[in-house]
């Protein structure tokens, strides 16, 4: 199964409760469906793209990456690679990578949907339309900055830093699973 594929199979059986979320997911399901291409990072139309809700181990810490491009805290995540298979596995593939912490584990189906106008690594005005996931860190985890963040630390989830009160919905749909 591709990707492409794989990504249309889990926005069809994920069955999400708020209406803005359904919306959400009959675009981009309506997306898949206009073109092969819309999870590769080429697609200048716009592209899929995986992000982690990385949660600590008690679920009332999330870890946040300071983007170095965008100048906020966000959640980690960004571009499937031509190797994932799923957008699971691409959501967990870049948090262990943004993170380094091993032994992630992943929620099966998705917690939230977003689509942003963004100048990504095309270089050129696109739309991300990132498909959000929950992860859980094991005890005692300590985070390793990469080189994609400026910072990278835990926040409680119902204390946020300043400037990410547009991550509220995302938060709220990651602890209440």
């Amino acid at each position: 199964m591709t990707l492409h594929d794989s990504a249309i199979s889990a926005l069809s059986a994920w069955n999400p409760a708020p209406a803005s979320q359904e919306s959400l997911r009959q675009a981009f399901l309506g997306f898949l469906a206009s073109r092969t291409d819309t999870c590769q990072r080429a697609c200048e139309a716009g592209h899929l793209t995986a992000s982690a809700v990385v949660l600590d181990s008690t679920g009332k810490q999330v870890l946040l990456t300071l983007h170095p491009r965008v100048g906020r805290w966000l959640q980690l995540g960004g571009h499937c690679e031509p190797a994932d298979t799923s957008l699971a596995e691409a959501a967990l593939r870049e948090a262990t990578e943004e993170s380094g912490i091993a032994g992630l584990t992943i929620g099966e189906t998705p917690v939230h949907l977003d689509v942003h106008p963004i100048t990504c690594s095309l270089g050129v005005p696109t739309r991300h339309f990132d498909v959000r996931y929950v992860l859980h860190a094991p005890p005692g985890a300590e985070p390793v900055r990469s080189e994609e963040s400026d910072d990278l630390r835990w926040w409680p989830v119902d204390a946020l830093p300043a400037g990410s009160e547009d991550l509220t919905e995302l938060m709220q749909a990651a602890v209440g699973r």
